[in-house]
């Protein structure tokens, strides 16, 4: 029996890239939601012309994160098997999307990584990221037992039964300290699959102070750190 699956994005003031990111999902997924977090650049009104996507619209900006946690809730009450989370930015290939699919049948969580294999005509990623990158994949690893290669790519896929064990609270792009720290508490199973590394605007902004690459490192780290010890005091709570 094949899967009912639902791909979400998280868009925040993507204009020039919302309606052909769109376009071309459409392609390999029938059903599909945008999470509009609160974009002012147009973005809002270009979705409200389409017929053919679900949308959720946070009245004002509230993290990358929180998007996602939106996304997950509507999964949920809308009964989907798998849940598919692709950026709208142009670094993720959407014809991909069946295959995160298909090896949803292998593993609660597939992952895709940048780092597991060497693309032809990949991008270089900017120093800062790729370093900061593997300090905490190397840190997550250490921390909670799990193998990843790549901490932070945004082209996912749940299973119905992982997000139901997902409590996210994050609302930024440390997010996803939060699945990995929870997600190892709750001993669900992971699967990396390889992805190109595109970058398209290596420019692009964290917000504010994140944009500082030792402040964004010591973020992340502090992050990790509170999820990590909330993760076990759940899990303590759970089992007295």
């Amino acid at each position: 029996m094949a899967q009912r699956f639902l791909t979400a994005l998280p868009v925040y003031n993507e204009v020039s890239h919302v309606n052909p990111v769109l376009d071309e999902v459409l392609r390999y997924s029938p059903h599909v939601l945008v999470v509009d977090d609160g974009s002012t650049d147009g973005t809002s009104e270009l979705l409200a012309k389409r017929s053919d996507i679900a949308c959720v619209r946070h009245e004002e900006n509230q993290g990358y994160g929180a998007g996602l946690r939106s996304a997950f809730e509507y999964s949920l009450k809308h009964d989907y098997d798998v849940l598919v989370t692709i950026d709208c930015d142009g670094q993720h290939e959407p014809q991909r999307i069946p295959e995160f699919v298909a090896a949803s049948s292998k593993a609660q969580i597939i992952s895709g990584s940048r780092y597991l294999k060497q693309f032809d005509d990949q991008s270089i990623p900017p120093e800062a990221r790729r370093r900061i990158n593997a300090q905490i994949t190397a840190e997550i690893n250490q921390q909670l037992g799990l193998k990843l290669t790549d901490a932070f790519c945004g082209f996912k896929a749940y299973r119905r039964d992982a997000l139901a064990a997902l409590h996210i609270t994050e609302p930024g792009y440390a997010m996803p300290l939060e699945v990995w720290a929870q997600a190892a508490q709750a001993g669900l199973t992971i699967l990396e699959l390889p992805v190109p590394l595109i970058y398209l605007d290596e420019a692009r902004s964290f917000g504010g102070s994140l944009d500082d690459a030792n402040t964004r490192l010591n973020y992340y780290r502090q992050v990790l750190e509170r999820v990590r010890r909330s993760a076990s005091a759940a899990a303590s709570q759970s089992n007295p």
